[in-house]
């Protein structure tokens, strides 16, 4: 039986992460909500949420994990042409919002439905408020081409989601993100679940007690607090 969180539990009353065990996609728990501090708390952890309309809230944190540590990003010929010739324009945290919407209605999502519910939407959103969750934009003029978002947390970042309406779009700004997040000392880059296009950019498969025993080590409790305070500062 698959335990069940309440909206009135504490943000962090989560389940021990080992007893995903039992379940091989790495499913802990249910229920709870959205709010920063549950959110937060979930993905210091090694958690995330994922689920599907008329679903409830779904926790999840697979074994084996996929992740991309900085320096090992793989930089195709093509991608090295995409970055010298399209000229394409960069930002960092410029149209949050937009990248989310975006990310949530890009290729098969747009027919098969998104994880992306609005209740998600708004979560991200106010993490990004709050100086937790970040975005990449890639402009082509004056129209966004592609981009990607996700959380850093002390020396790690949690990819959630990208998209690409041009060649190689969403591939800028994954580039362009892991040398700024290199440039800071991060450590390693969630990718949460297994696919060929992460493979082919460098990812690979770690087991989730390595992965859970990295982020203890790259997320100071202090990483999250502080952060807290300077929101509370600056209401």
């Amino acid at each position: 039986m698959i335990p069940w969180l309440k909206m009135s539990d504490p943000p962090d009353a989560f389940p021990p992460v080992s007893r995903a065990l039992e379940d091989p996609d790495g499913l802990l728990c249910a229920g709870g909500d959205l709010v920063p501090e549950r959110m937060l708390a979930a993905y210091r952890r090694g958690l995330f949420p994922w689920y599907a309309a008329g679903q409830p809230i779904l926790w999840w944190s697979p074994d084996p994990r996929m992740v991309l540590f900085p320096d090992e990003l793989r930089v195709s010929r093509s991608l090295r042409k995409s970055l010298r010739n399209r000229g394409y324009r960069v930002t960092f945290d410029q149209a949050f919002a937009e990248v989310v919407s975006q990310c949530a209605d890009s290729g098969a999502r747009a027919f098969e439905g998104t994880w992306i519910s609005p209740d998600m939407h708004a979560a991200y959103v106010e993490l990004h408020r709050r100086g937790h969750a970040h975005s990449v934009e890639v402009w082509c003029e004056e129209r966004l081409a592609g981009g990607l978002y996700g959380l850093e947390l002390g020396r790690a970042f949690f990819g959630e989601s990208m998209f690409s309406n041009e060649t190689d779009a969403s591939k800028v700004a994954l580039f362009h993100q892991v040398a700024a997040l290199r440039d800071r000392g991060v450590e390693i880059i969630d990718c949460q679940v297994a696919s060929e296009h992460l493979f082919s950019l460098g990812a690979r498969l770690i087991a989730r007690s390595e992965f859970i025993a990295r982020l203890e080590r790259a997320i100071p409790p202090t990483a999250v607090l502080a952060a807290q305070a300077d929101h509370r500062t600056a209401r």
